[in-house]
């Protein structure tokens, strides 16, 4: 396993190349913003915001509208007000440096969480109730995780570190939605392509670009041999059999 260090040169959260902190297309994007239709003046708020892309656009998407970013990662979150200061949304969007399940705050026309269930101590189930409790009646959610494409191999449990029962199949995705009280408006997932650019230009990509620049490094051996076992993790494992679904949902 790869010290601290190394993981942190590595993380997505300090990659200026990556647009989205999760496999997404500008298209699926517009799509996503599109289908959650935020009106003027919503409130919205996204729980491991990352930077806040996504949340700053779908403010951009509602004039008068506001947003609560709630992110743990500093350099996210000051990267994240950076962008919004340069967008002129210094005074619209808002970073808060807390973990997910403690912003309690509600009544939210709009709240969105991708990648980020396990924020919640029970995991997905949990997420969800708790996103249907930060909207009004009537509000909509964006939720982005996994499922299992298909069944995972041992070398696709390896790569990512998991076991069998981490995720379930997409159906069985959107039957936990429903059970929190939340309906199905759109479901979409994430494509091979969207999949492919993330994990080249996320740790992979942003390992493999650190190392050719320090190629003296302290560090040079234990990164590059991360980033190997990253894509062996990849390209050999669970490429194609883990999925990212996005659903938006009314509640």
């Amino acid at each position: 396993m790869p010290n601290d260090e190394i993981r942190l040169l590595m993380s997505a959260s300090g990659n200026d190349r990556l647009t989205w902190n999760t496999p997404l297309s500008e298209q699926h994007a517009a799509q996503l913003i599109a289908a959650c239709a935020p009106a003027p003046g919503a409130r919205i708020a996204d729980f491991g915001s990352g930077w806040g892309e996504l949340l700053m656009r779908l403010v951009e998407a509602a004039p008068g509208s506001t947003g609560d970013a709630v992110e743990t990662d500093t350099e996210a979150v000051e990267r994240g007000r950076l962008l919004a200061g340069e967008r002129g949304l210094g005074d619209r969007v808002r970073f808060h440096e807390i973990p997910a399940a403690e912003h309690t705050e509600g009544g939210y026309d709009l709240a969105v969480s991708i990648g980020s269930s396990h924020a919640w101590p029970g995991g997905t189930p949990e997420a969800l109730k708790a996103l249907r409790a930060a909207v009004r009646p009537g509000g909509r959610v964006l939720f982005g995780d996994g499922f299992w494409e298909r069944e995972p191999s041992w070398a696709a449990l390896e790569g990512l570190g998991a076991e069998p029962d981490d995720f379930g199949t997409l159906l069985e995705l959107i039957r936990q939605a429903e059970a929190a009280g939340l309906r199905p408006l759109q479901v979409t997932v994430a494509d091979q392509r969207e999949w492919d650019l993330f994990e080249s230009a996320a740790n992979i990509g942003r390992g493999e670009r650190w190392a050719l620049a320090n190629p003296g490094h302290r560090l040079h051996a234990g990164v590059t041999e991360a980033v190997d076992a990253r894509r062996s993790g990849y390209y050999g494992g669970y490429r194609g059999t883990l999925g990212l679904a996005y659903l938006v949902l009314s509640a």
